[in-house]
């Protein structure tokens, strides 16, 4: 990846007003958003933290957001929270979420770069901090191979992303300028045809042919496959050491003053979570698609569900350099002025518990509060 990618972003966001929400719509693989109704068990003798009744955690049905899948369904929430009830709601769209942050129907919530960045300028930083990382990784361009046999072959094809200005489609606008082609950024069209469709969409519009490949996420990539696709390339391989973010974990500002006692026993479990996954993988998958399945319904089948959680890392570590490399990307592409990102992180309290576990602790790349 070209060494200027990493450039600090230094313009204001005049006209971010007027563009859509940089979603994460790539996540929308489940129902909309809705209330969990299952009761973790809460030990005998458990105290309330912050004299809470319940800490409102927000996450998409979506394997990219395996902390928050496994971290429900083995409890490790609940555990940490005590006596306050760990209260679970799905979403499958960024701005949803955002929504619902801002309005105190979650306080704490698994998402995407795209709108988080989104969430924080447009409120001129003060409606929510990233405290913490989940995950990396987990996208892929997947084509027909019949179709596109050689990356130079997607010039002049329909590619499908998830979402116009959404973390995927921000991706792979970058990477089509990176070949010298022209897109327009808003219709889509240009040497290559952008189309736009939802991830519950996208695998019929493959089967029918009306697109030839989609830049997708998690587990929509190894449906594609599953249905005969091929994948032409891993987003991993374009980052350096092959990390980038994909899911992070925000918090409202005004939730992380009052009850920091909380926060961090949010973080303490999804540490403990994270570090369950990777010394369980197997067991790890097993719990998150049993909760894939209480949430939608629906569990994945072994074709996909084996291939999407491998191209996923679970990790503490926000990856805060690669936020401002995919905000810039974004600008790049003419969907977003550079958004000012200073304070956008505070990584105190998840920084504590990862020295309090013996771990190392994670870096703001610059962008934390001061």
């Amino acid at each position: 990846m070209p060494a200027n990618r990493s450039t600090l972003l230094r313009r204001g966001i005049a006209a971010l007003a007027a563009l859509p929400l940089l979603t994460l719509a790539a996540c929308s693989y489940g129902s909309e958003s809705k209330n969990d109704t299952s009761d973790a068990k809460i030990a005998a003798g458990a105290k309330k933290i912050d004299g809470l009744d319940s800490v409102k955690i927000g996450y998409f049905g979506n394997l990219t957001h395996g902390t928050a899948l496994v971290g429900n369904q083995k409890g490790f929430f609940q555990k940490e929270l005590g006596a306050t009830k760990a209260d679970y709601q799905l979403f499958n769209a960024g701005p949803s979420e955002i929504e619902a942050l801002n309005s105190g129907s979650i306080d704490i919530g698994w998402i995407g770069p795209s709108p988080a960045i989104n969430g924080y300028t447009k409120s001129d930083g003060k409606n929510l901090r990233i405290i913490g990382g989940s995950a990396s990784g987990g996208v892929k361009l997947v084509v027909n191979p019949k179709k596109i046999k050689s990356l130079k072959d997607v010039k002049g094809k329909k590619i499908a992303t998830p979402q116009l200005g959404n973390t995927q489609d921000v991706a792979f606008l970058n990477w089509v300028a990176e070949q010298g082609w022209k897109v327009d950024a808003q219709s889509g069209k240009g040497d290559v045809s952008v189309v736009r469709t939802d991830n519950k969409v996208t695998p019929d519009a493959f089967k029918s042919g009306s697109i030839d490949g989609a830049w997708v996420p998690e587990p929509t990539a190894s449906k594609l496959v599953a249905e005969g696709g091929k994948v032409l390339l891993d987003e991993s391989s374009l980052w350096p050491d092959k990390k980038f973010v994909i899911t992070n974990i925000i918090v409202s500002q005004s939730f992380l003053k009052e009850h920091p006692k909380a926060v961090e026993a949010v973080l303490k479990a999804s540490v403990e979570t994270n570090k369950w996954i990777n010394g369980h993988p197997d067991e790890a998958k097993a719990a998150a698609n049993k909760q894939l399945a209480s949430d939608s319904g629906k569990a994945l089948p072994a074709d996909v569900l084996d291939p999407a959680w491998k191209s996923i890392q679970f990790t503490d570590d926000p990856l805060a350099g690669t936020l401002s490399t995919e905000a810039q990307h974004a600008v790049k592409s003419g969907l977003l002025q550079n958004p000012k990102l200073d304070g956008i992180y505070d990584l105190t309290l998840v920084n504590k518990v990862l020295k309090a576990e013996g771990g190392s602790t994670v870096d703001d790349a610059g962008l934390g509060v001061k």
